[in-house]
């Protein structure tokens, strides 16, 4: 056969793998659009790698990494302040432990449920892998919802979840996080119960822990910096700079925050913002000292932000934020927040550059459009991969018994981003995408877990 003829058989055969398993993975996961969405998008991005390395395809790779380790499903009762009994249900999916213990946030809210934790925990893998730190890939959480419940409620919630799940986690098996709902006094009171369970003091079973006993410095802002971060050296990379850009960031919550923050911070001007209710726009700047104070300190809804500037704009629909013209889009919310019809209207209005701070906040049509577009596209598993780079460095800092700085946290978080957009750039152009950095953390992720998973035999 001449070259030719072998790079034709071996890119068929990739294609009939990857689809062969896909519907496998379809057979076996019916009912569950986001996984199987993850799925979709990693599988189309590996094709080039199959074709290139088909030892791939003899070792089953694609079958066994989309098949979690184990899947755990648990009840929860607890009693509310009126004394009844509530019961919610609790998740841990531990997904992958080829590059180290499971580690991933844990979710509070009613939208919870096994597809959205697979494939959170799917996305995971590679999000992990790209840090290049030793831990592997779970995702866990409860169809609880923590808004209206008070502070004993969800004390009582916690530890009522953290007794089941105390079972299947350990510094050196799973190492939970906080995620949507679950912030540092979620985790202070999980980590208690799990304390007082074991009878020890085991600083890294958690991170996200209040930085006065146990947590790191810097952790609460990296997924927001981290995704700023990466859009920034997108930018560079093109010859462009994130100073004197417009930005618009869906939600409110700590990565949307610390997102606005940074962006801030270098030179960009913020002027919308949103939570589930609906969203501002200031053509002023938003004023993040205000959005702080009514989401950290006084729990309010985004709308109050007009009390103290009344020059702003509030509209009650949060998911037309996608109408307001930007050079840069920050969807930091939630899953499939921008679909194709928000992306033609964000490139209609003249964006430049998308950086996904949430877990998979662009549908596959969405992502299409802006490489068809030559919009600057940085993906969340690439993007806000800041996050859990800072958990890993959290679960150093409790191994060694010893604190980093803020700003050696801040440095530290900046080498980890640049190495992960520079893996993302070279993996694209050697498998023939230059500047889809999609792709590139795709295969760069997948790359290095599939890599292990052959090392370490069939299992």
């Amino acid at each position: 056969m001449t070259k030719l003829e072998v790079l034709t058989e071996n890119r068929n055969r990739a294609n009939d793998y990857v689809h062969e398993v896909y519907e496998l993975v379809k057979k076996r996961n019916p009912d569950e659009k986001e996984f199987l969405q993850a799925t979709r998008e990693i599988f189309d991005s590996l094709r080039p790698v199959f074709a290139k390395h088909p030892e791939y395809i003899a070792n089953g790779i694609l079958e066994r990494i989309t098949e979690p380790e184990r899947i755990i499903s648990f009840r929860v009762a607890w009693e509310d302040d009126k004394g009844k009994v509530q019961v919610n249900r609790g998740f841990r999916v531990q997904f992958n432990s080829d590059l180290g213990p499971y580690k991933g946030g844990i979710r509070f809210h009613p939208s919870v449920n096994s597809s959205i934790m697979k494939f959170l925990a799917f996305e995971q893998i590679f999000k992990n892998a790209l840090t290049g730190q030793p831990i592997g890939a779970g995702k866990g959480g409860s169809d609880f919802d923590p808004k209206g419940k008070s502070d004993r409620e969800i004390m009582r919630f916690t530890q009522s979840f953290m007794t089941e799940l105390s079972k299947h986690i350990g510094p050196d098996i799973d190492v939970p996080a906080g995620d949507i709902g679950v912030g540092k006094r979620e985790i202070g009171y999980m980590f208690g119960q799990y304390n007082r369970l074991k009878g020890g003091y085991e600083a890294g079973v958690l991170t996200g822990k209040d930085p006065n006993h146990g947590g790191s410095l810097g952790r609460k802002e990296a997924t927001g910096y981290g995704t700023v971060y990466f859009v920034e050296e997108m930018l560079n990379e093109y010859g462009q700079s994130i100073e004197g850009k417009t930005v618009i960031v869906s939600g409110s919550g700590n990565v949307s925050t610390y997102a606005m923050e940074k962006a801030q911070q270098l030179g960009a001007k913020v002027i919308a913002c949103s939570d589930s209710d609906g969203y501002i726009v200031d053509s002023e700047g938003i004023n993040l000292a205000t959005v702080k104070r009514l989401k950290e300190v006084e729990n309010k809804r985004i709308a109050d932000y007009m009390k103290d500037h009344p020059n702003a704009e509030y509209h009650p629909d949060c998911s037309d934020i996608w109408s307001v013209a930007c050079d840069i889009a920050l969807p930091c919310a939630t899953q499939n927040e921008i679909d194709e019809i928000s992306a033609h209207t964000l490139i209609g209005n003249g964006v430049i550059a998308i950086g996904e701070g949430a877990n998979m906040p662009c549908t596959i049509e969405a992502i299409n459009l802006f490489h068809e577009n030559r919009v600057l596209f940085a993906p969340a598993k690439a993007a806000n991969a800041g996050g859990v780079a800072v958990s890993a460095m959290e679960m150093s800092q409790n191994s060694m018994r010893l604190s980093w700085t803020e700003a050696e946290v801040d440095e530290r978080l900046k080498v980890v981003m640049h190495n992960i957009f520079e893996s993302c750039k070279k993996a694209a152009e050697n498998y023939g995408h230059p500047g889809n950095f999609a792709m590139g953390a795709n295969i760069a992720g997948f790359l290095k877990v599939a890599n292990a998973m052959v090392a370490h035999g069939i299992r």
